[in-house]
């Protein structure tokens, strides 16, 4: 994407884990298999974790003011009551970092239109006409993104398949910063995608991903839905006659099925080719009524705890705001250093 630059070595920086969800509303079990629960596994590797609510993100689009305050906390609900500690990451939402914003207006001088008009996603979310009614913050959605990475000189990044081409943009900025200002301060963020559900798909279209959005409340599991609710959705996901294969192979064509298989084994640990031997020949009618047990025990607990957490607004504040602080203090140093090399002058009040 950018012109080849000499990327440093990230030994001389201390390993740090940054990632962040938008609280836009309605957490899913996508949501959980592909960042929530890696989010949880990370916090115990003894590297510094940092993981933030982006509501400056989810502000590209238009917000309901309440309504994004509400799943903002909801957010952190789901974070807290999955088993995210504050005492073991740090916990914040974004804008309560300003750091953020004006790392970010640094980066949008460092990145070029060509690389911004390269996003996937940007070219996803507006065809024709419609690019022309987008906000500039949907288009510099990604240059943000690096700051929020950066500011922190994260050093690894857990995303999913779709967030990549956002992380490698990440790796440009930070090495056309270096190089212009021939300095070796920001890191090479590497992107963590890993897991045997980090893109979980809709129960009704293997083919789609699963999503909040989608008109149909029984093509996903929300974080949300109570212990029945969460049966009938495993129970009414979509399928085939035939029975499961005695390898991932026998999937390939068969993308509801592999779902279920891929769901199946990152909620129980298990790798998919350990799922297939334990089901393999047997058909759905045997399978869904275990793994809707297995979901069941998983994510109604988190549903539950989630509930509790929602009746304490004011705790819930209290933990983002002990967050902010301690990420606060991070950032700050970093984003001053930023300025310094690119020659701003700053009062030392």
């Amino acid at each position: 994407m950018a012109e080849t630059q000499t990327a440093p070595s990230n030994a001389k920086f201390k390993p740090r884990v940054f990632s962040g969800i938008q609280p836009s509303g309605g957490l899913t079990l996508g949501n959980y298999l592909g960042a929530i629960k890696r989010f949880v596994d990370m916090q115990d590797s003894g590297i510094e974790t940092l993981y933030c609510m982006v509501d400056m993100h989810a502000i590209t689009v238009w917000q309901d003011p309440e309504a994004l305050r509400r799943q903002t906390r909801e957010l952190a609900a789901g974070y807290l009551a999955a088993g995210l500690d504050p005492a073991k990451s740090i916990l914040f939402n974004q804008s309560q970092v300003s750091a953020h914003a004006e790392l970010g207006w640094v980066f949008n001088c460092v990145a070029r239109m060509g690389w911004m008009n390269r996003m996937t996603q940007w070219k996803d979310k507006t065809t024709g006409k419609n690019a022309e009614q987008a906000s500039l913050g949907l288009f510099a959605y990604p240059s943000l993104m690096a700051a929020d990475i950066l500011v922190y000189h994260a050093t690894h990044v857990p995303v999913g398949e779709d967030q990549k081409q956002h992380v490698e943009l990440t790796r440009d900025i930070a090495a056309k910063f270096n190089h212009d200002y021939k300095v070796d301060f920001f890191p090479i963020t590497e992107p963590v995608i890993e897991g045997a559900a980090t893109r979980v798909m809709s129960l009704r279209d293997g083919s789609k991903k699963m999503s909040k959005s989608d008109p149909s409340d029984n093509s996903r599991i929300n974080l949300t839905d109570d212990a029945d609710k969460i049966a009938s959705k495993i129970r009414k996901a979509k399928t085939d006659a035939e029975p499961l294969p005695e390898s991932m192979e026998g999937l390939d064509a068969r993308p509801e099925a592999k779902n279920l298989v891929n769901i199946y084994a990152a909620l129980s640990g298990m790798s998919k080719e350990a799922v297939l031997g334990e089901f393999a020949g047997q058909g759905f009618g045997a399978f869904k009524p275990k793994l809707a047990d297995l979901a069941v025990a998983s994510l109604a607990p988190i549903s539950v705890e989630m509930g509790r957490l929602m009746e304490d607004p004011a705790e819930i504040d209290r933990i983002l705001g002990a967050g902010a602080d301690r990420a606060a203090a991070i950032a700050e140093p970093v984003l001053a250093q930023t300025l310094d090399i690119v020659g701003m002058i700053r009062s030392r009040r």
